[in-house]
């Protein structure tokens, strides 16, 4: 009967297929209200500061998801969740496309985080689980379809607004999340790695470990730059250089272009620079890049230092996560959960808190929150270079010694 079931699975390759249409509508999610964010304020009529508010409850709903998805999908598999969360996320855009108050908007950005973090956690998971031998460049690989999805709308947006329109532009977002949803509905994914039933005390186990808390707190940071960079680089450019809004979309598109094409060049430098230097040079290349962002003095030195940051920022986010992955193999979904909670809480706080900082003192200085935070990734990676050293020879593949 096993062999039987398992020759009616989709292969891995249709999986990681899947996985990657997953990981490029959650792109989407990610940097559509980087996007739309300054004709939504001009359209309905509000301030950065509750602009960086909607930023605050999307992620606070990706956080609620990180907490649920782990054990779910350690328990009871990927398929369903997968599946509902494509649709969450088409709604919501849907929703944001009809909205015409301040509130319908904060409902879809409510929506789209918990749609949009069941498909991060979701598809990373399934990624590492179906590569146990070379995580870090299939997860680099995964990021790079999110850098695709990521560079659609701002990439569309800058070059098509005026001839689509924001409403139009997201109702194809809407489409395309579709596409995900009917892969995630008709593939056979693997039998849930824990079927018969939660593990407490090795979960317990895998959450009291140190290193999965280093790899959360520098995700924490990580993910803090991402959101504030991603949402708020469109208004620097409008507001500091004067660009219109294809432009400073424009700008965006640069921004996550080289997140793609720095997370295609990890898939490879990965094996042979290993996860700590990979990490380390990324990080070092972002701090660079976060500091010239704010002194940027001309637009041309702006999109040099969008296109830096994109690339300096690439690698760090898959590679920690693969750190992770390969250490608590057993139990992934929930290690990666917890990671996700810390690490969105990251994502929900640093945007907020530079909309807030920018309403009273510019966005310009509301930019220095992702100099702080890569130099903070430096100090963690060196960190987590010590405890993150390869098992040894007939180890178990977890950091914990396991229970029978």
């Amino acid at each position: 009967m096993k062999e039987a079931s398992t020759r009616r699975e989709t292969g891995p390759g249709g999986l990681m297929a899947a996985a990657a249409t997953g990981i490029f509508v959650f792109g989407i999610v990610m940097a559509v209200l980087g996007a739309v964010l300054p004709s939504l304020m001009e359209r309905i009529g509000f301030d950065k500061a509750r602009g960086g508010g909607l930023f605050l409850v999307m992620n606070f709903a990706m956080l609620v998801m990180s907490l649920l998805f782990g054990p779910i999908v350690d328990r009871f598999g990927f398929k369903t969740l997968l599946a509902v969360c494509a649709l969450l996320v088409a709604g919501a855009f849907a929703l944001l496309a009809a909205a015409g108050t301040y509130t319908a908007v904060a409902v879809a950005a409510v929506i789209l985080g918990f749609g949009g973090g069941g498909l991060n956690g979701g598809t990373n998971a399934l990624a590492s689980d179906l590569n146990p031998e070379r995580r870090g460049a299939a997860l680099n690989l995964i990021g790079i379809f999110f850098g695709f999805g990521a560079l659609s709308i701002p990439f569309l947006a800058g070059t098509l607004m005026r001839s689509l329109g924001v409403v139009r532009l997201l109702v194809l977002a809407a489409i395309l999340a579709l596409v995900p949803f009917v892969l995630f509905a008709t593939s056979r994914f693997p039998r849930p790695k824990q079927a018969q039933g939660f593990p407490l005390r090795e979960a317990a186990r895998v959450i009291r470990h140190p290193l999965l808390w280093l790899c959360a707190f520098l995700l924490f940071f990580q993910s803090g730059n991402e959101f504030t960079v991603g949402g708020w680089l469109a208004t620097y450019g409008r507001e500091d250089f004067g660009l219109g809004a294809s432009a400073a979309s424009l700008a965006l598109a640069a921004y996550w272009a080289m997140i793609m094409a720095g997370r295609l060049v990890s898939s490879r430098a990965v094996s042979r620079l290993g996860n700590t230097r990979l990490v380390l040079v990324s990080a070092f290349v972002a701090l660079a890049a976060a500091v010239l962002l704010t002194v940027a003095w001309n637009v041309p030195v702006l999109f040099v230092a969008a296109a830096l940051i994109g690339l300096g920022f690439a690698a760090i986010y898959p590679t920690t996560l693969a750190v992770a992955g390969e250490r608590f193999a057993e139990l992934s979904g929930t290690a990666f959960g917890v990671i996700f909670v810390v690490a969105l809480t990251g994502g929900m706080t640093a945007p907020w808190l530079a909309g807030r900082i920018a309403q009273s003192a510019g966005m310009r200085r509301g930019l220095l929150i992702p100099v702080v935070s890569c130099a903070a990734i430096l100090v963690l990676q060196f960190a987590i270079g010590r405890l993150a050293k390869p098992p040894k020879a007939g180890a178990a593949n977890t950091t914990f010694e396991k229970e029978r």
